[in-house]
């Protein structure tokens, strides 16, 4: 793929349609916390019918496992490649356009529609995805996907503290969770800890999760957390205090407690979704970016002269362009892969991340730097979007860990 279809382009400017309208007028309002994005990102669903597409997805999922079907390959859906590659493209397009004005409402969509939905189509029994699952893929609810804690960080599975006593069928939960995406609001979350086992290193405890609800006893969902960036995605805490569930609430159900990596792998595929989602909102953050920069160019007059004239504004320009072209072309493979049922793999995955989180912040800052003092005050766009951007070197595993998952995936295969 080079360039988007016309139909594909069709739906960008209906989607960009739909952004002006409902997005732009409230960004303000959704900056400052005092409108939640739901919402409106549930109006976009509804203009554009995706909550059917979405339920009817799902049912054509329930029944074929139903049937004993295999699950079809991300990617999969029809099996005609272009109806795929018009399938992604409509994923990718509204996370492209959202984040051209606000991209912490394309957090607050993927962790629930995406991550948090994901996890329990993966990995739940079928009668968990038919409980939980379709409510999130529809936005009726929202979703929440727990795994990072205070003192985890980077080292998510190993530094992680929440844990699950089994007491017959049911389990005792405690623990804490930060920087949760959707905390606050979250209907349905996903929560990641380690089942107490006696005589095992708690650093090699099984990893296994749990779909718990809003209000359960002993469950506290903080209110949000005030933070550099993505101020319209709800970023909050959770605590859990002898959170006693049955072995309903288990993901996988009671198949989850044989496998002993399977709880790590499963959280592992989820980030693998998440990395490779990062190059489409990149390249919303770059392309509005750089049409600001290039509209203040051509008006921003110093010494006489628009600073566009200057060299070294030029220069800024076309790197960013550069940086937009590549961006694009990371969007574009991944609708080629999903057109041809495959996705990226783990570690190409995080090289998209890499690239897409260190652009986006280069992109952005120089866009601050073209406006100058200007660029540094909230009332103009690029302040906003700098900060924004920022947070795409940090979630889904930092800059430094897609480099580790990167070189560990080259010198396993040069060592073969």
């Amino acid at each position: 793929m080079f360039e988007w279809s016309e139909s594909q382009q069709t739906i960008r400017e209906m989607v960009r349609r739909f952004v002006e309208q409902e997005v732009v007028p409230n960004v303000e309002a959704l900056e400052h916390g005092d409108l939640p994005p739901y919402g409106i990102l549930r109006k976009l669903y509804a203009t554009f019918g995706m909550s059917e597409m979405a339920r009817a997805r799902f049912r054509k999922q329930i029944e074929a496992e139903k049937k004993g079907l295999p699950r079809e390959k991300k990617g999969g859906g029809s099996a005609d490649p272009a109806a795929r590659a018009d399938q992604a493209a409509a994923t990718l397009i509204p996370i492209i356009e959202l984040c051209r004005h606000c991209p912490g409402m394309v957090t607050a969509l993927g962790v629930s529609v995406g991550l948090t939905s994901a996890a329990i189509l993966s990995k739940g029994t079928i009668e968990q995805k038919e409980r939980f699952a379709l409510d999130l893929l529809t936005l009726d609810k929202i979703g929440a996907w727990a795994i990072t804690e205070p003192g985890s960080g980077s080292d998510a599975f190993g530094g992680m503290r929440a844990s699950a006593r089994r007491e017959g069928d049911a389990f005792v939960l405690n623990g804490s969770k930060t920087f949760i995406t959707n905390g606050p609001h979250a209907d349905t979350t996903v929560f990641i800890c380690k089942l107490e086992e006696d005589g095992v290193d708690l650093r090699d405890r099984k990893i296994v999760s749990f779909v718990l609800d809003r209000g359960l006893p002993g469950f506290t969902q903080s209110g949000p957390l005030k933070k550099m960036g993505l101020h319209s995605s709800p970023t909050g805490e959770l605590f859990l205090s002898d959170v006693r569930v049955g072995m309903d609430r288990l993901l996988g159900g009671e198949a989850a407690l044989a496998a002993r990596s399977g709880g790590r792998e499963g959280a592992k595929d989820t980030f693998q979704t998440e990395r490779s989602g990062v190059a489409a909102m990149a390249l919303g953050i770059v392309e509005r970016c750089l049409e600001l920069s290039v509209k203040y160019a051509r008006e921003r007059v110093q010494f006489e002269r628009p600073i566009g004239d200057y060299q070294l504004i030029q220069d800024k320009l076309a790197r960013m362009e550069v940086a937009r072209m590549n961006l694009q072309n990371l969007v574009f493979r991944t609708i080629e892969l999903s057109a041809n049922g495959r996705s990226m793999s783990f570690a190409e995955a995080s090289a998209a991340k890499l690239y897409a989180a260190q652009a986006a912040v280069e992109v952005a800052m120089e866009a601050v730097q073209v406006y100058g003092g200007n660029g540094y005050m909230a009332e103009y766009v690029v302040e906003q979007l700098a900060r924004d951007a920022k947070v795409l070197q940090i979630y889904a595993g930092t800059d430094e860990i897609q480099i580790r998952a990167i070189a560990r995936e080259l010198l396993k295969g040069s060592a073969a």
